[in-house]
């Protein structure tokens, strides 16, 4: 080895890894068990709050859109924007806690991420994880309509079970894994607060679904016969097209972001 060779060599040994090598080492996701993670109850609380207040605000602001007008597309703008906000808010206080998954999809994606060797839930969180997110919705719809007045459960009326809505919501959940796995394999998942709500309002307007993107919020929202409802007879079925979108996400994730690649490359 030269003299130059080594000063090189030697120079590269004590440089930090460059920071924009995507997948050369496991990179957290949402929920990851951090070196001290919360006890799981508390992580479970979290999750449960979480998605309770989440569906408060999707059923909420649409109820109360449409008590301040009669014109659907300022209705959908309202529930999209407080959506938006809530949402943010929401990841920004409890992602510390439990990864703010708020959605069985994501948890479930994650676990089976960490079945093949990556970070994520275990399968006993994810079987904590997802039952409370589910017991949160409906939790949240039902207040919803205790703060306005609704009946607290009242089995909504609005069929969304036309093919073109299934086809949205399969574009809407693989965007939404897309988007969240691929900012844990880069390194950006401070940014999921903005990037995940952001997201989601723009799905809002640019899926035939209006992007429910999530199991337990759609079994929340078949509990009221609101603005933001969906018919139970519809309910399998887009659940059913979410965990195929989840899949589809995945599948995304590992062809775009493969391993050893670099953001330059």
């Amino acid at each position: 080895m030269t003299a130059t060779e080594a000063a090189e060599h030697d120079s590269a040994a004590k440089s930090p890894r460059a920071p924009d090598v995507v997948g050369a080492d496991p990179q957290p996701v949402p929920g990851a068990t951090p070196p001290q993670a919360p006890p799981l109850v508390a992580r479970a609380a979290a999750e449960l709050v979480g998605t309770a207040a989440l569906v408060a605000v999707v059923v909420g602001s649409g109820i109360q859109a449409t008590e301040l007008t009669k014109d659907v597309g300022l209705q959908l703008l309202a529930n999209s924007t407080a959506t938006v906000f809530g949402l943010g808010v929401l990841i920004l206080l409890l992602g510390p806690v439990s990864g703010a998954h708020f959605n069985p999809a994501v948890t479930l994606a994650e676990w089976w991420t960490a079945r093949r060797g990556g970070p994520g839930v275990t399968s006993r969180e994810a079987a904590v994880y997802v039952p409370t997110q589910i017991v949160g919705a409906i939790a949240g719809a039902i207040l919803a309509d205790a703060m306005f007045g609704e009946p607290l459960v009242k089995w909504s009326t609005h069929d969304r079970s036309a093919g073109h809505l299934l086809l949205g919501e399969v574009v809407a959940t693989a965007g939404l894994i897309l988007l969240i796995f691929g900012l844990a394999r880069t390194d950006r998942l401070r940014f999921a607060p903005v990037a995940v709500a952001s997201y989601i309002g723009a799905a809002y307007w640019f899926t035939s679904s209006t992007s429910f993107a999530n199991p337990a919020v759609t079994i929340g929202r078949a509990f009221t016969d609101t603005f933001a409802g969906i018919a139970p007879g519809s309910v399998a079925g887009f659940i059913g097209m979410q965990l195929v979108g989840a899949v589809v996400g995945l599948a995304l994730v590992a062809l775009i972001f493969l391993p050893g690649r670099t953001t330059a490359e």
